[in-house]
């Protein structure tokens, strides 16, 4: 008798040949723990925001491709920053060179702001920032913006990242030290919670996990334990459960295993529901876990580039699948470069033939009850809370990062896929399988260096038409309210109000808080 195939997924779950117990789903969406979805008609309802994420070279050009994708359907706005911007460096600091406007737009001042979102009215759209360290000021320049324009704050709605736990754990864009991180996450919190009420004042990242290496069961369980942290901290500053737990969202990769990533999602939200009301949250809106998609960036080859047109339509479905709100397909030259125009469009596309064509929002959670797809999730979920036992165990996920568990952990996943693929026992088409002599790509998108010259020419002209000595004056409160426990948010605004750089409010911080 021939020995049976054992299938697993890529979190090492074994898949059975057949499922054939009765899955036990009376759940209903809309209904505690919401392992069917957080809205009770889901894409019935409303479609999920078809978000496409951009940002490069100067504010200008970035602005000209928002304008862009707003005219192709696009229904909210995510913006990439260049490293320095991530990192508090303005564009003419030693430190910036080769990399302003590269992996994002480079953003100096509230100018740069007011240049990006020329001709787009806040009020109107919703925009994502992937942002983390520099987060605060980052924000304080999109509300300074939006009160520029005559904006009601009361109604402005976006996501900022602002996840700094996955940095020490596995991209490595922070600044200051853990605590002193935390702090100026909970003051974003506390602020947003009285002035911006319908922004989402953190977006936990599982994104930057999975593309470090996690497989899917460490993404979850790493992102839910990070959540549960910044609960935690939130706490500790007498914030409501019932009032800022509903402004939290996540943000999730999805990968190629098609049916692990559906899992993924139905356990996240089924999780997340268990971990607020654990802590105190009774709203329901609180107890829901909602979250943005983006398609897996590290799952894009250079090798027979147009194969990951079918990559991301396969991960976009699995996202519609999985119940997501908001969704960012990648285009299929990534692998390559920042993606050319024709190739957001063609993302942007796979999105609208999901939605339009395909049937799959025409119920709610159309897999519920699939013997497979009920015992994935709850296999998912049980893997998940071994982790995330452990690291309650250490005393949470600051703890468990100080001690270098979860970037270990990510490492060996890491290098168990990729010797997978080295060794063939993974078969990824075009690279270890189905290969062909590489041809010429023809267009990339390529970022000209003299950018670097453009900014560094404009932060001199903003320095000698701005006021400095109010500028120096701002910084200086700055400095002394972190040096106690004030909020600092409103010492950060007023200072970007009257354009100082963020190279300078970084800084200010720095000599603070120093450097992690």
């Amino acid at each position: 008798m021939a020995e049976e195939k054992r299938v697993d997924t890529t979190s090492g779950i074994v898949i059975k040949e057949v499922y054939t117990e009765p899955s036990g789903m009376n759940e209903l969406p809309g209904q505690f723990p919401y392992t069917r979805g957080i809205q009770k008609d889901m894409y019935r309802g409303r479609l999920w925001t078809m978000r496409q994420y951009a940002g490069f070279s100067t504010a200008a050009e970035s602005n000209k491709r928002y304008h862009y994708l707003l005219s192709q359907g696009t229904m909210g706005l995510s913006v990439a920053f260049d490293l320095p911007t991530q990192i508090g460096y303005d564009s003419d600091h030693a430190m910036a060179e080769g990399e302003v406007g590269k992996v994002g737009v480079a953003i100096d001042s509230l100018k740069d702001m007011e240049t990006l979102f020329n001709g787009i009215e806040l009020q109107k759209i919703t925009t994502s920032m992937t942002i983390n360290a520099t987060a605060p000021i980052l924000l304080a320049m999109y509300i300074a913006l939006a009160k520029k324009q005559g904006a009601d704050l009361k109604l402005l709605s976006g996501t900022i990242q602002n996840d700094i736990l996955k940095e020490y754990a596995a991209r490595g864009t922070y600044i200051y030290p853990p605590t002193q991180s935390m702090r100026l996450i909970t003051d974003v919190f506390e602020y947003c919670s009285k002035e911006v009420p319908k922004w989402n004042t953190i977006s936990i990242s599982g994104y930057h996990i999975r593309e470090a290496g996690s497989t899917a069961v460490q993404e979850l369980a790493f992102t839910l334990a990070n959540g549960k942290a910044y609960l935690k901290a939130a706490l500790e500053k007498g914030l409501d459960i019932n009032i800022f737990a509903r402004r939290l969202s996540f943000f999730f990769n999805c990968h190629n295993n098609f049916f692990e990533e559906i899992a993924k999602f139905r356990a996240a939200r089924r999780m997340w529901a268990h971990i607020t009301a654990g802590l105190g949250a009774t709203h329901p809106d609180a107890q829901k876990l909602r979250f943005h998609t983006q398609t897996g960036g590290s799952t894009l080859t250079a090798q027979q580039p147009y194969n990951n047109i079918v990559r991301v339509s396969n991960q976009a479905m699995a996202a519609v699948l999985g119940g997501t709100q908001s969704l960012h397909t990648n285009g299929y030259d990534e692998a390559l470069s920042l993606p050319t125009e024709a190739a957001a469009k063609i993302a942007l596309r796979t999105q609208q033939i999901i939605a339009f064509e395909s049937g799959v929002t025409d119920t709610v959670d159309p897999l519920a009850g699939s013997y497979f797809i009920e015992a994935l999730t709850d296999e998912m979920e049980a893997a998940a809370k071994i982790y995330i036992d452990r690291i309650d165990a250490m005393g949470g996920s600051v703890k468990a990062i100080e001690q270098d568990y979860i970037q270990q952990e990510i490492g060996r996943a890491a290098y168990a896929y990729q010797t997978a693929i080295e060794t063939g026992e993974r078969i990824i088409v075009g690279v270890n399988k189905f290969t062909q002599p590489e041809e010429d790509h023809g267009d990339v998108f390529r970022v000209d260096d003299t950018i670097r010259k453009q900014q560094s020419a404009q932060i001199e002209a903003l320095k000698n038409s701005r006021d400095n000595t109010i500028v120096a004056s701002n910084l200086a409160r700055l400095k002394e309210a972190a040096k106690g426990t004030e909020n600092l948010m409103p010492f950060i605004l007023e200072a970007v109000e009257n354009y100082a750089t963020l190279g300078e409010v970084s800084d200010a911080l720095r000599e603070v808080f120093g450097e992690y």
